[in-house]
């Protein structure tokens, strides 16, 4: 029989990866540790990294919008995490973003097809390595958001295969640097590490 993993307290300056399939539960876990970890003189910084292309999208961007509490401060960023991750530096402070797949959807789809290359590829990990590193060293909480998408069928196109292979590269690396790693399934989380 396997052991449960033990909840730890988590301290100040710790790094936490929730990862999830659609709707499983993701951004409400990480809501709900983040207003969980708040300290009277702390904050919450919100970092949305979506761009809202269509109405579908706007929708859901409102429904997260209309979860959090009032006094969350909200940052909208979809390529420059290190920044605000830079700029949100302090102990009390809680930096949620949410959610890594649709940061690195924003890295890729600029250069997507006419001028991708292996390069491309290998620059967007190191920046992903880079960015889980200084979130491990921040001395904010730091909670991020990031979709599972590897478990499924090997995609048929060419973008869905780097994209696939992308997010799970890149999660492993927030992974390999967060002291808790959440898997939601259904709502429930599981806590991996």
């Amino acid at each position: 029989m396997t052991e449960k993993p033990q909840q730890q307290e988590l301290q100040q300056g710790s790094l936490i990866l929730i990862t999830g399939g659609a709707r499983s539960g993701k951004s409400t876990l990480a809501e709900k540790i983040a207003q969980d970890k708040t300290s009277k003189d702390g904050k919450v910084i919100y970092l949305a990294t979506a761009t809202v292309y269509d109405k579908e999208m706007e929708k859901r961007v409102d429904l997260h919008r209309q979860r959090r509490p009032d006094y969350w401060i909200t940052v909208e960023e979809p390529i420059d995490m290190e920044k605000v991750i830079a700029q949100w530096d302090q102990p009390d402070h809680i930096i949620l973003i949410d959610c890594l797949t649709l940061w690195l959807t924003n890295l890729i789809l600029p250069h997507y097809p006419e001028h991708w290359s292996n390069e491309h590829e290998e620059a967007i990990l190191e920046r992903a390595k880079q960015v889980a590193l200084q979130a491990k060293k921040s001395l904010a909480t730091i909670i991020v958001v990031g979709n599972e998408v590897g478990m499924g069928i090997v995609p048929v196109d060419p973008l869905s295969r780097i994209f696939r292979d992308l997010s799970g590269l890149i999660q492993q690396a927030f992974a390999k640097e967060a002291d808790q790693v959440f898997l939601t399934v259904s709502g429930y989380p599981l806590q991996v590490k």
